[in-house]
C-alpha cells in the first residue's frame, strides 16, 4: 500500500473555536476519499490544510513522507462547489491560464512555440472533460454543468497528483451530476489521481468513493460549544459494487471504542 497522504493528530483551531481535532489519517494513492458530515463538522477546513491553504494550528501532514507546505503547489488542484472561471476568458484561455503562470509567471503570457505546445495541451484536457468543440465560448455563454467542466479542466490542466473537491456538485440538477459522476470517475481512472471529494449527499460519497470518511464531534460541553472540534467517527471502506469490505472502527474520543459490523450495502440501481 502506497500512502500519498499522512496526517498525524491534526487539529484546526480559530482562537477558542476548535474545528477539528485529533485526526489520523493515512489516505492511500490512487484512492478515492468521500468526505461527509453535518454543517460546521470541519469538512471543508479539512480540505484547506490538504491544499495548503492553512497550516493545521497542532499535528502534522506528510506528501510522501515529506512534510506538507503550508502553500497550494501544483501537486494538488482544487474544484469548489462555486465555479472558479474566469467570466472574461475563453474556454480554452480559462485552461490555457494555469499553464501560461506556471510557465511565465511574470506576465503569465506565452509566445512562439511555447504557446502551441501549451494551446495543444489545453485542448487535449477540454476535448477529456467533453468541452472540445466549445473552445471559443465565455462562461456567461454555458450551462452550470459545463462551467464545472471547465473548472476541473483548470485543475487538471497542470496534472496534479491529487484533486479535492469540495462539493462540486451540490448546484447542478440530478441529470447533470449524474454525468459529472461518469465524468469524474473516468479522470480519476485515465490520470491516476487520489481524489478527496467534501459532499454533503451520502449516496454520491459511496456511489464514487471507495472510502467513506464520516466528521462530527464525539465530545460536547453545553457550557462551552467551541471547546470540542469534529473528529474522524466512522472510516468505511467500500467496493465499487458499493458493499463494505471489512469491519471498521467508530473513533468514540474519550468513549469505548464500538466495532461496526459490515453489512451496509448501498443501493447503486435504484431500487429505492
Amino acid at each position: 500500500m502506497n500512502i500519498a497522504l499522512s496526517l498525524h493528530d491534526v487539529w484546526v483551531e480559530y482562537g477558542d473555536l476548535v474545528v477539528l481535532e485529533r485526526i489520523k489519517l493515512d489516505i492511500e494513492e490512487g484512492s478515492f476519499v468521500s468526505i461527509i458530515g453535518p454543517s460546521g463538522a470541519g469538512k471543508s477546513s479539512l480540505l484547506r490544510v490538504l491544499l495548503g491553504q492553512e497550516a493545521p494550528t497542532r499535528g502534522s501532514i506528510l506528501l510522501d513522507d515529506i512534510p506538507l507546505k503550508p502553500e497550494c503547489e501544483p501537486d494538488r488542484g482544487v474544484v469548489f462547489q462555486r465555479y472558479s472561471v474566469f467570466s472574461h476568458l475563453s474556454v480554452l484561455d480559462n485552461t490555457l491560464f494555469g499553464l501560461e503562470c506556471a510557465q511565465a509567471p511574470l506576465m503569465a503570457r506565452l509566445f512562439g512555440a511555447r504557446r502551441r505546445v501549451a494551446v495543444a495541451e489545453a485542448e487535449e484536457m477540454l476535448v477529456a472533460v467533453g468541452l472540445g468543440d466549445q473552445l471559443h465560448l465565455y462562461p456567461s455563454q454555458m450551462s452550470g454543468g459545463m462551467q464545472q467542466r471547465l473548472a476541473i479542466a483548470q485543475a487538471l490542466i497542470k496534472r496534479p497528483r491529487i484533486l479535492l473537491l469540495d462539493e462540486p456538485f451540490g448546484a447542478l440538477d440530478p441529470g447533470i451530476r449524474s454525468d459529472m459522476h461518469a465524468l469524474i470517475t473516468r479522470l480519476w481512472s485515465e490520470y491516476s489521481l487520489t481524489i478527496i471529494m467534501v459532499t454533503h449527499d451520502i449516496r454520491e460519497a459511496f456511489s464514487l468513493g471507495t472510502r467513506v470518511l464520516a466528521l462530527d464531534k464525539t465530545r460536547q460541553d453545553p457550557h462551552a460549544p467551541h471547546r470540542y472540534g469534529a473528529s474522524v467517527v466512522y472510516d468505511i471502506p467500500v467496493t465499487k459494487k458499493g458493499a463494505l469490505t471489512k469491519d471498521v472502527s467508530v473513533d468514540a474520543g474519550d468513549k469505548t471504542s464500538v466495532e461496526v459490523v459490515s453489512s451496509i450495502t448501498v443501493d447503486t440501481t435504484n431500487n429505492n
